[in-house]
């Protein structure tokens, strides 16, 4: 069971349950990804709201790895999730939420909204 204190959270991904955590070896790995220098600069890389195909990949693989999943990007890329787009969104935001402490379940909404239908 994830453990929201620690920066858990659970995910269903390929039929299967994973805990994914932004471990501070995982934070590493995005600041690199994303060209951030340092953590601040990476929080406001997500504060933008605008993520990438290959941002959430980048984020959930980031996640798994730091939650013991041994998943390469690759692999993430090629898992299904429940909602498609929209599950993805949503394990994205609340991983970074879980991480740092703002957004769709913390008290501050600057990470990425939902995406709605049209």
């Amino acid at each position: 069971m994830a453990n929201r204190h620690r920066g858990e959270i659970e995910a269903e991904l390929g039929g299967r349950k994973f805990i994914l955590c932004l471990t501070l070896g995982a934070l590493a790995e995005l600041e690199h990804a994303f060209g951030a220098g340092d953590l601040v600069g990476l929080a406001r890389r997500f504060e933008e709201g605008r993520l990438s195909a290959r941002d959430l990949i980048a984020i959930i693989g980031c996640g798994l790895r730091g939650g013991g999943a041994a998943l390469t990007d690759d692999e993430v890329g090629n898992l299904s999730i429940p909602d498609g787009l929209h599950g993805y969104v949503r394990v994205a935001a609340s991983l970074l939420a879980a991480t740092f402490g703002a957004g769709p379940e913390g008290d501050d909404a600057a990470f990425p909204p939902e995406p709605r239908d049209a």
